[in-house]
């Protein structure tokens, strides 16, 4: 009984560690078609494919962080790097000047690891029992962000930071919590957002016109 039961855990284990990733590829190579109007759960696979198709130069230089959070994502998933397509991984340089934030969000189809390549950030994530996990990390140091949980990265100091992060997904998807709830479009019902956050509908209609699409 018992080493049946050790075998049912391990079956089950092995089932949801592959079940949560991209799909497995079935070909050497499957580089996507951006420009295809065939919808799949991923991309179709374009016939001429070229070593451009596997590269990307995009992460060697810092991103602009002359925004409203002070930080520039520059991400190397599947729609800048074709031939990730089923390949279950991607990467990113997070970019941040002194003060800088990368916001509470979420990454619903990836687990994130991020390397500190200079500066120093604080960072955290939020477990589904409201329990914060969180530490400082400097130039060298890994922290890992769990798959669905929100978190966020902060650079404190007095000088600009970096990091590269990797995903086991081709494309990890973002959602920025206070993006996601007060610009959406269409938008969410302001009585939804008052009760959700205890708050008044003038506050509320004035974090909205913050994030309010650009038109």
């Amino acid at each position: 009984m018992a080493t049946l039961m050790t075998l049912l855990v391990l079956t089950f284990a092995s089932f949801f560690a592959t079940s949560f990733a991209d799909p497995e590829l079935l070909q050497d190579v499957c580089v996507a078609d951006l420009n295809s109007a065939v919808k799949v759960n991923g991309f179709p696979c374009k016939a001429n494919v070229s070593a451009d198709d596997f590269s990307f130069a995009g992460l060697a230089n810092p991103g602009a962080t002359n925004n409203t959070f002070k930080s520039k994502v520059t991400g190397a998933n599947v729609q800048n790097i074709p031939g990730l397509n089923t390949l279950g991984v991607s990467m990113a340089r997070i970019d941040y000047a002194p003060g800088g934030i990368n916001p509470p969000h979420t990454h619903p189809r990836a687990t994130e690891i991020v390397f500190v390549l200079e500066g120093e950030l604080d960072v955290g994530f939020i477990t589904t029992a409201n329990v914060l996990i969180s530490k400082t990390i400097k130039k060298g140091d890994v922290f890992a962000f769990p798959r669905g949980l929100v978190h966020f990265q902060k650079n404190n100091g007095k000088n600009p930071a970096a990091v590269i992060a990797g995903f086991n997904s081709q494309l990890p998807g973002t959602q920025s919590i206070a993006t996601t709830l007060f610009g959406a479009t269409p938008p969410v019902p302001d009585n939804v957002l008052t009760m959700a956050f205890q708050v008044g509908t003038k506050e509320v209609q004035k974090i909205k016109s913050r994030f309010a699409p650009k038109m």
